[in-house]
């Protein structure tokens, strides 16, 4: 078990933004959360853990410190770590693998605009389609409550931002543009990579510096291969889930 959970860090680490100690802490909170290691248990000394997972003992105790700030272990001096509370399921947010999934959820929501000095251009990548004239670039966040969960990068093209600005300024991009008369949608596309918060979106969602994200991109062409819409949300990893549904009954 510690060679492969050596060699699955390594892997982790080789082709990814997240810090050492974050990678230790989330596996060693997915033990906790699958009873591997229960209430009141004692977890694996910091000497087993840098054993297992070929890191210093510094980040070792990152990641129990981490842990411990969760409240989810305790460490007592002599004695060893602790597990003081189970890890609660609340990935409420289901990323949607259809257009109608996508959009209901959405409909309703309002958007908290955020200014933006800068008017980027979209990232626009082979085969997405034939790049619009202009684009106009909104930011925003939603809110659950008074809390952020989704920090939005949206660019839609100008002409058909033209056709009712207020909407845009008002709701969530995709929704008005789903209820547009004489725009005839051919693709919607969406892709789903899983990152690591940087300054600016740590400090939007109000999490750490290199928590884990999702990150959802979404492109929307028109008939004529246009790309109307291109739109990349950004989400805290502990609040999403996927769900698709492989084989399903008749």
């Amino acid at each position: 078990m510690a060679n492969r959970s050596r060699r699955h860090l390594a892997r982790q680490d080789a082709d990814s933004r997240v810090p050492r100690y974050l990678q230790v802490a989330s596996v060693l909170r997915r033990r906790i959360r699958d009873g591997i290691w229960s209430i009141g248990e004692k977890i694996a000394t910091l000497e087993e853990l840098e054993r297992e997972f070929g890191v210093a003992r510094v980040t070792v105790r990152q990641a129990i410190d981490l842990l411990q700030s969760e409240g989810l272990v305790k460490s007592f001096q002599g004695r060893g770590t602790f597990v003081t509370k189970a890890v609660e399921n609340d990935r409420w947010l289901q990323l949607a693998t259809d257009w109608e999934g996508l959009i209901g959820p959405i409909r309703d929501n309002v958007p908290h605009l955020l200014p933006s000095a800068e008017q980027p251009a979209p990232r626009i990548e082979e085969g997405d389609g034939i790049p619009a004239p202009a684009y106009v670039f909104i930011r925003s966040i939603q809110k659950r409550g008074s809390e952020p969960y989704a920090f939005a990068r949206v660019h839609v093209a100008k002409h058909i931002h033209a056709r009712n600005p207020k909407a845009f300024s008002s709701r969530v991009a995709l929704a008005v543009l789903s209820e547009m008369d004489g725009i005839a949608i051919s693709r919607a596309h969406q892709t789903l990579v899983i990152g690591a918060a940087d300054m600016e979106t740590a400090r939007i969602l109000g999490i750490a510096l290199n928590a884990p994200t999702a990150e959802a991109r979404c492109v929307v062409t028109d008939s004529n291969g246009v790309v109307i819409y291109v739109g990349e949300i950004t989400y805290p990893g502990d609040c999403v889930r996927l769900n698709i549904e492989l084989i399903e009954q008749d």
